[in-house]
């Protein structure tokens, strides 16, 4: 009907009402707006009958409230929805079994693909039988090794943390603490790889007393600011910004105030990060771009095109604020 009262090919309508870029943006609201007017809703599942797509993709992340995650979804939302695509978000919450399920019911539902964020403690059999299974896949921001046949798309943690360590020794620091990171993750072991080729290529040990493993939340940083205070660091990196904000409000409620008493840093630099007071200096680590190639990565794998890279690794970059200082005398 819809078709017929436009003057358009049934082909054109059915691309318009998913909106797909093919149609042009004056047809596609035409055809949007004749449907609204007749009540005519859009039915999926039997246009899945006939193309053996559903315009479906899972995206599968472990911590929504992370602004980083946020601003990663937002980005490949975005990129998908020029393309016609429909994002279901899930969020495991670092739960292999919880993930086991979601992945499962993507395929069930016979999903396009996914983007996953892996549960730490994963193993590569967990995601490869589903990519078996028939359900394309890209991993982004964690890697899973001995998995070479699905793509990745992350930033560089190794390089950032390095480049975080490297300007506060540059500052004149010798006692840096590490705070955060799960150490059954790929961005955690990368990081602290990152804190210890900086150390190490500046002739300063590796003390396994200031190193401080902690959850990703201001929380945690809180909790954890007295233990890392009485090992006496002079300047502090927290694996994610989260973990830097807990520990900012302890060391103000303590007396000490960061990039003047003692130095601190972030990872990630989400927007929150520059408009802190002070304004926190942190690793840059690419979310936006992240979440842009996953999705176009995913959308050559859908369509049968091999992916550009196999493992793309965004690179970070410093953004220094008022959180570092010299150390005091």
């Amino acid at each position: 009907m819809i078709a017929e009262k436009l003057d358009l090919s049934t082909a054109t309508v059915s691309l318009a009402l998913r909106n797909s870029p093919l149609v042009a943006e004056e047809t596609r609201k035409r055809v949007h707006t004749l449907a609204e007017e007749l009540g005519y809703i859009y039915n999926r599942s039997a246009a899945s009958l006939r193309t053996a797509r559903t315009n479906i993709v899972g995206l599968v992340v472990h911590d929504i409230l992370n602004p980083y995650f946020a601003e990663l979804v937002a980005a490949v939302e975005n990129e998908l929805g020029l393309h016609g695509q429909t994002v279901i978000l899930y969020n495991h919450g670092d739960d292999p079994q919880r993930q086991r399920v979601f992945l499962e019911t993507l395929l069930q539902y016979r999903a396009d693909g996914m983007i996953l964020c892996p549960a730490a403690g994963s193993k590569a059999s967990d995601v490869s039988r589903i990519v078996e299974a028939g359900l394309p896949t890209v991993l982004i921001a964690r890697e899973l090794h001995d998995l070479a046949d699905v793509p990745v798309i992350r930033g560089d943690d190794r390089v950032g943390l390095r480049r975080a360590v490297e300007h506060l020794i540059s500052l004149g620091h010798r006692r840096i603490a590490l705070v955060g990171g799960q150490q059954d993750s790929s961005s955690a072991s990368e990081r602290r790889a990152g804190y210890e080729d900086a150390l190490t290529a500046h002739g300063l040990p590796v003390d396994p007393k200031l190193e401080f493993p902690a959850a990703s939340s201001r929380r945690a940083g809180r909790d954890i600011c007295g233990d890392v205070l009485a090992a006496e660091p002079t300047a502090i990196v927290c694996f994610n910004d989260l973990l830097a904000f807990g520990m900012m409000m302890e060391l103000k409620r303590r007396g000490l105030e960061p990039g003047q008493d003692i130095s601190l840093t972030g990872y990630d630099d989400i927007d929150e990060a520059s408009v802190w007071s002070p304004g926190l200096t942190s690793v840059w680590n690419g979310q936006q771009e992240v979440g842009r190639l996953a999705a176009l990565t995913l959308l050559d794998v859908v369509s049968g095109h091999p992916p550009k890279e196999m493992r793309a690794l965004v690179e970070p970059e410093l953004r220094i604020r008022e959180t570092t200082c010299p150390p005091k005398a």
